[in-house]
């Protein structure tokens, strides 16, 4: 479903993208985290600079586990999560290196059943001369850079191996980040974007007066940051707990990524999401005259065709939400808001200025926030 403006307001959407600008503090936030390394798996360092980011701007913070709480003077009113991994490499023998969300993940296999899998089997060569640096998991200290010679699927591993030059000093377990940062052209984002985007939006809210909680959480890339969120609630919740996972979505090019502005669902491929709050973002889309559509409904409706020519089905793709309302045996439901993008999974990731925008206004509007 589009709404409010129907397909005529999208053309207009679009034709303005480029006049749009986000708030001079956002952009700020989120220079400055995407500098910051936070490969999945070795998300410390990382850890630190929110924590630095969230306090400076009147957050209680709080670490766990893979999961780091920030907190207002209220936070049970509204909970919000994102995951701070990012895609990148770990360094697994002597000049060997694989791609670090199936190693955390103790993936020794690709099984082919997940969205992020799909699209690396079919993105794995866009990353050949990509800058990569090592660093300190815990410290973030600077480890050295290199490049990317070559990636490949290991017939034998099974599994993704990439080749660089000038890391051979490295040793096992260095985690090998992508050089990042952002970039602004033709009124789009571009970047390493999943999911420092979102998280930065978050950091963002408290700048303006956040009073609820927000959750960020390790190691999502990998399968396993839901882990760390349920342990949470099982400890700290209440006897039923709502919450919005954001995040960003991707689409395979900029046309079907501009049809709407922010993305919504009703369900994963694990899961069904809580309807009234789902309905509630609806009803925060269109009182602010933001456009919006299901994936899944997308998806299912790709499927379709697919099915009509006899291919092989797309994956709902599997999300922290879905993942935590399908083990938490009602303690958590929730919904997600996510921002359309491009070039999933690598280095030129990119969201159209429009969607950021039309993201924090929604995000505002449920925290009861005003933006500048």
């Amino acid at each position: 479903m589009i709404s409010p403006a129907s397909l005529t307001g999208l053309s207009s959407v679009a034709a303005s993208s480029a006049s749009v600008s986000l708030p001079a503090p956002l952009l700020d936030i989120i220079k400055s985290l995407i500098r910051s390394s936070s490969v999945v798996g070795a998300e410390h360092s990382f850890f630190r600079v929110l924590q630095r980011e969230l306090e400076d701007r009147g957050a209680r913070v709080t670490w766990y586990e893979g999961l780091l709480v920030a907190q207002g003077n209220k936070p049970d009113s509204l909970m919000f999560s994102a995951h701070i991994d990012r895609h990148g490499l770990i360094c697994t023998g002597p000049n060997e290196f694989q791609y670090a969300a199936f190693v955390c993940g103790g993936r020794s296999d690709l099984l082919g059943n997940s969205v992020s899998e799909e699209l690396m089997l079919q993105i794995v060569d866009r990353f050949v001369n990509e800058g990569v640096f090592a660093y300190d998991p815990w410290s973030g200290a600077y480890r050295g850079q290199g490049t990317i010679r070559n990636a490949y699927i290991c017939p034998y591993r099974n599994n993704l191996i990439f080749e660089l030059d000038g890391m051979s000093h490295l040793v096992a377990g260095t985690p090998v980040a992508f050089q990042d940062r952002l970039r602004i052209a033709q009124g789009r984002l571009y970047g390493q974007l999943d999911n420092v985007l979102t998280a930065a939006m978050l950091v963002y809210l408290f700048e303006l007066g956040f009073r609820g909680t927000a959750f960020f959480t390790a190691q999502e890339e990998a399968g396993r940051s839901w882990r760390y969120l349920l342990e949470w609630f099982r400890r700290f919740g209440g006897t039923t707990n709502q919450l919005v996972v954001v995040d960003t979505s991707p689409y395979p090019d900029i046309a079907a990524a501009s049809q709407q502005q922010l993305v919504l669902r009703h369900k994963d491929a694990n899961a069904g999401f809580n309807h009234e709050l789902t309905q509630a973002l609806v009803s925060g889309c269109e009182q602010l005259g933001l456009s919006y559509r299901f994936k899944d409904d997308y998806i299912e409706q790709q499927n379709r065709q697919l099915a009509a020519a006899g291919l092989a089905p797309k994956s709902l793709g599997s999300t922290e939400m879905g993942r935590i309302v399908a083990a938490s045996g009602g303690l958590v439901d929730g919904t997600t808001l996510q921002i359309p993008t491009t070039g999933y999974h690598t280095m030129n990731e990119s969201a159209e200025l429009g969607s950021g925008l039309a993201f924090v206004r929604l995000l505002c509007k449920l925290a009861g926030l005003s933006l500048p």
